[in-house]
């Protein structure tokens, strides 16, 4: 574990942190989060969902995108938050995250986005330890801006294909 910590450092320092780019931002409750726009293929307002049995709590259903039929994950729920009335901030990110299938379109229902930040490297920190013992593969860094705190997701680490196994089967054969 040491050893991975002073490699992230000395990744950091010799100027080869990968984790500066753009990222969009979006909340959850009072919290930002930042995803990379790269991984972002459009973001559309909350639309008529529909529901598939037998898929965990935070996985929301299914939606059509342009003839394609896509999961969407509350992200909330994903996260353990209360859910809440959808609102007219309320919007779907669709994102695109690797499967053994090839690559997936997944939608994200977040409370609404912010902003799209061009972050540098400089500006984000390591993930503090929490000091339980979890591990928090799916969190990037902890970016600094203005004086506030902005939870960077890598959303391919959120969003894995085995929380999905059964939609995914429904998603090919739409």
């Amino acid at each position: 574990m040491e050893s991975v910590i002073m490699g992230k450092e000395r990744e950091a320092a010799s100027g080869t942190d990968h984790r500066g780019g753009k990222y969009l931002v979006f909340q959850l409750g009072r919290e930002e989060f930042g995803i990379r726009v790269l991984k972002v293929r459009e973001i559309m307002g909350v639309q008529d969902i529909t529901a598939v049995p037998q898929t965990p709590a935070h996985v929301r259903g299914v939606i059509n995108l342009r003839g394609k039929v896509i999961p969407v994950v509350d992200l909330r729920l994903k996260f353990g938050l209360p859910e809440i009335e959808y609102t007219q901030r309320t919007c779907i990110i669709v994102v695109q995250v690797p499967c053994q299938a090839g690559p997936m379109l997944m939608g994200i229902v977040v409370d609404g986005v912010a902003e799209v930040l061009n972050l540098a490297a400089a500006d984000i920190e390591e993930t503090p330890d929490f000091g339980d013992g979890r591990a928090t593969p799916y969190l990037l860094g902890m970016a600094k801006v203005k004086g506030q705190v902005k939870i960077l997701l890598d959303i391919e680490q959120v969003l894995t294909c085995q929380d999905l196994q059964g939609l995914a089967a429904v998603c090919a054969s739409g």
